[in-house]
């Protein structure tokens, strides 16, 4: 067994073996598919999280998340679900996360040499999916991208001069006349999340990037300073 080169070429539906100990049962083995990709938000303290159904229950976390290769592409975090055992751990209901192998292959050097690691940040708040009621609304001309739902006084988006929603629209809390970001350093955005993917796999902070977005009928390109996620 190997680490993986590359997790962002994982495909959902690719099946995956979950290894660990869960309820202290010692190299337990389960498996399932690649779910999804690109999660972020679960815990506020990672991002661009694989999705598995494979069984990841308490004890699970920290063991790898293997393909049928034999290369590990992720590091079994967490799960979400509903039900709790007798003693409140949580249960296994199909949707489980890894920590991306690319990630850890970034983070582990930085918290062995300098004990800490410094995440990228933009300053901006966005949605996860667009859908067709949110495009209308917003009267945006498509539904892929990363639409800029309010920006961070002082941050490096306010710096780089994103726009974000200042309009009121027939849904409560979504503001139009933000930016829609639709690329970064030339790569196509389809979604807040692969802005994300983008940003924790390939950039640190300091780095410039060029963002590709769409401010009414115009289309702009923006240099960005990252900054050090709070």
């Amino acid at each position: 067994m190997g680490v993986g080169e590359h997790s962002d070429t994982v495909r959902v539906g690719d099946w995956v073996i979950a290894i660990g100990s869960p309820f202290e049962l010692d190299h337990t083995v389960t498996v399932g598919i690649i779910s999804g990709k690109g999660r972020s938000g679960l815990d506020g303290a990672y991002d661009d999280f694989l999705q598995t159904d494979a069984a990841i229950n308490f004890g699970n976390s920290g063991g790898p998340l293997v393909a049928l290769t034999g290369e590990v592409i992720g590091i079994n975090r967490a799960i979400r679900t509903l039900n709790f055992t007798l003693t409140e751990e949580p249960v296994n209901s199909g949707v489980g996360f890894a920590i991306a192998i690319n990630i850890a292959k970034r983070v582990v050097p930085a918290l062995i040499t300098e004990g800490r690691y410094d995440y990228p940040y933009l300053g901006i708040t966005s949605m996860n999916d667009m859908g067709l009621i949110e495009q209308e609304a917003l009267g945006l001309p498509r539904s892929t991208g990363a639409y800029v739902i309010s920006v961070t006084p002082n941050s490096p988006a306010d710096k780089a001069g994103l726009i974000g929603g200042s309009r009121p629209t027939n849904i409560s809390g979504l503001n139009a006349g933000g930016d829609l970001i639709i690329a970064i350093d030339g790569q196509p955005v389809r979604d807040f999340g692969e802005l994300l993917s983008y940003l924790i796999n390939y950039k640190s902070p300091g780095d410039v990037v060029k963002l590709t977005v769409l401010r009414g009928e115009k289309e702009l390109t923006l240099d960005l300073t990252l900054g050090k996620r709070p």
